[in-house]
């Protein structure tokens, strides 16, 4: 896990979005056990508390579970719940940003769309 972190979020909180990333892009596969909680405070120089923080939360959103004396593990569906996560946050959060920077920049919805197809090409 990478080591670096910005003061202005919380770290437990950015250390659950960087295990949900590794889930998303297939690095923990639904069914494996993830890092232990002390391999990743010792990797990460951080408090095994902080760690621990991380792991519940993703616990809370039925991402994670805990086996007794195995570990955690990634749940089925682990990486579907994290997807339609995103995709609610990016409608409700990210989407209204951008409409509204395109509105700033006197650009339509087509003018946007027109620049993605040439960029695909």
């Amino acid at each position: 896990m990478q080591d670096t972190w910005n003061d202005d979020v919380p770290i437990y909180k950015q250390l659950r979005d960087r295990i949900a990333a590794r889930i998303l892009d297939g690095s923990f596969n639904e069914g494996e056990a993830i890092p232990s909680v002390r391999t990743v405070a010792a990797e990460s120089k951080i408090n095994h508390l902080t760690v621990s923080k991380a792991y519940q939360e993703l616990v809370d959103e039925g991402v994670l579970e805990m086996m007794r004396g195995r570990g955690m593990f990634v749940v089925a569906g682990a990486r579907n719940t994290l997807l339609n996560d995103e995709r609610e946050k990016f409608i409700h959060n990210e989407l209204p940003a951008l409409l509204e920077r395109l509105s700033s920049l006197h650009m339509s919805v087509d003018d946007l769309m027109k620049l993605i197809k040439r960029k695909d090409t």
